[in-house]
């Protein structure tokens, strides 16, 4: 591709004006879907099987892939690229970050995402565009959607919480269609949004997030040392010594309080109900060494 046909991918506004790209210039690999997520108790893990579950419907090879298992500097985009993960402190993790700053240059490639909330971003969506452009996608659609809150519940409404879920799993659907059909969008606000990012996704303030993890605290009472929590971390936070320790690069996923199916884990002095969408095992990832990051993130841990 030269470089003139790779700065005008980068302007295509949306999906038509991406096809018409696309055919002018006979690449016809429509039907392939890399779909990158991570969910920290599950919310966006339904939401991108719904919308996964939709393209294959429709014919398309969706490969639904976590971001803590991939190394984005090794994607090999052949068709499009999705994006899919939770809001945290109106932006999000410092991982989605990485990972998208790091992935393999786009060609040109369309980029959607999605993301999933309790209230309200922010500091993601005309950030993020600025990302992936940079890495040389075309971004053609991005939507949130509102979902359960799993940060300190002290009371949980299953039953709220599961309309929440459905509704955000047909929101999810009818968000495909729109992809398909090219109506999706992802647009922009300059200036307050990028300067949002830069305070809330600075290192200081995670930096002083991370430390948080000194308040948690073991009940070695009920703690089996399952490791459970361990293995979900998707920061390799967790050593087994031989009771559960946190290293000072916690991300507030919610994972280990979530899941300990003992309920040994907790903030000191505050109750809380843990809030789970999905089954553990869905949030596995692939066996890594204790303490060693995800693939291609790096040391991450904070002094």
């Amino acid at each position: 591709m030269s470089d003139s046909q790779s700065e005008q991918f980068t302007e295509c506004p949306n999906l038509r004006g991406w096809i018409c790209q696309r055919q002018a210039t006979q690449m016809t690999d429509l039907e392939r879907l890399d779909f990158y997520w991570f969910s920290g108790t599950g919310n966006t893990l339904l939401v991108a099987q719904a919308l996964a579950d939709l393209f294959a419907d429709e014919g398309w090879d969706v490969r639904l892939q976590p971001m803590t298992d991939t190394d984005p500097t090794s994607v090999q985009p052949e068709g499009w690229v999705g994006l899919a993960f939770p809001v945290a402190c109106q932006t999000t993790y410092p991982l989605v970050w990485r990972f998208c700053e790091r992935l393999a240059p786009g060609q040109g490639t369309p980029i959607f995402m999605v993301d999933t909330m309790a209230g309200y971003s922010g500091a993601v969506v005309g950030p993020l565009r600025g990302v992936v452009l940079k890495r040389g996608y075309t971004p053609i659609g991005a939507r949130e959607i509102i979902m359960p809150s799993n940060l300190y519940p002290i009371r949980v409404s299953e039953e709220r919480n599961q309309r929440l879920r459905e509704r955000g799993q047909e929101q999810a659907r009818a968000y495909a269609r729109d992809l398909l059909a090219g109506r999706a969008h992802w647009g922009h606000i300059h200036i307050l949004p990028d300067l949002f990012r830069a305070i809330m996704g600075s290192r200081p303030m995670w930096h002083w997030i991370a430390r948080t993890d000194g308040l948690l605290r073991v009940d070695q009472e009920r703690c089996t040392r399952c490791g459970l929590c361990a293995a979900l971390c998707p920061v390799a936070n967790i050593r087994l010594a031989p009771w559960p320790e946190y290293q000072r690069r916690c991300e507030q996923c919610m994972r280990c309080l979530s899941y300990c199916p003992e309920k040994a884990l907790g903030l000191w002095g505050l109750p809380r109900v843990p809030y789970r969408a999905v089954p553990a095992d869905a949030l596995l990832p692939s066996p890594r060494k204790a303490g060693e990051p995800c693939p291609g993130d790096g040391e991450q841990k904070v002094a």
